[in-house]
């Protein structure tokens, strides 16, 4: 490789030197050959000198290069994969990103509709101790209201029973009766 390089070198020296040596001929009939000769050969010796002193600093510089882009190349294409990989991911994300939307709402909705159950359930429940309470307290009030009633009809039956007997019973039947309850009452 370094070897095509150098005489690729060689030949634009030459050609330079051949222009160069053309071109400033006087009348421009006549081509100075010698000229030219020596001409190619100080660019022979000059390139000579140059590769023989830095001829190995020259390739290990471009074999350095050459190394260099290559491992360039390498790391990029590299790059590029992963990115690809990455660009795939991402574009894997976005496509799931609206079944994870559904599933996010679909969750929300169930637990809403959960809460939603859990707190009508518990309504019921407080409303059924609610009648339940109502029942036992009407209950409760109907009972005083008939215990009460039978308490103030049994004061109003005894009043008019005394004012019954007040009326139909004589002094004579009373003292009689009074007798007979009060023996009842000293026995037992």
């Amino acid at each position: 490789m370094h070897r095509l390089t150098f005489l690729f070198v060689l030949s634009c020296f030459m050609t330079v030197a051949a222009t160069a040596a053309l071109g400033s001929t006087g009348n421009g009939h006549e081509l100075p050959w010698m000229n030219f000769v020596w001409r190619i050969v100080t660019v022979a010796l000059f390139v000579g000198i140059i590769a023989y002193f830095f001829g190995k600093k020259i390739t290990g510089f471009l074999k350095g290069r050459t190394t260099a882009i290559a491992n360039e190349i390498t790391t990029l294409e590299e790059r590029k994969v992963e990115a690809q990989k990455k660009l795939a991911q991402v574009e894997k994300r976005i496509a799931n990103l609206d079944a994870e939307r559904e599933a996010i709402l679909a969750e929300y909705k169930a637990q809403g509709e959960a809460a939603k159950a859990a707190i009508i359930a518990q309504a019921e429940k407080a409303a059924a101790q609610l009648a339940a309470q109502a029942k036992v307290t009407a209950q409760n009030e109907v009972k005083h209201a008939m215990d009460t009633m039978r308490a103030e009809m049994a004061d109003k039956i005894v009043e008019a029973t005394e004012k019954l007997l007040i009326q139909k019973l004589t002094a004579e039947e009373q003292a009689k009766l009074v007798d007979k309850y009060l023996t009842k009452v000293v026995l037992n």
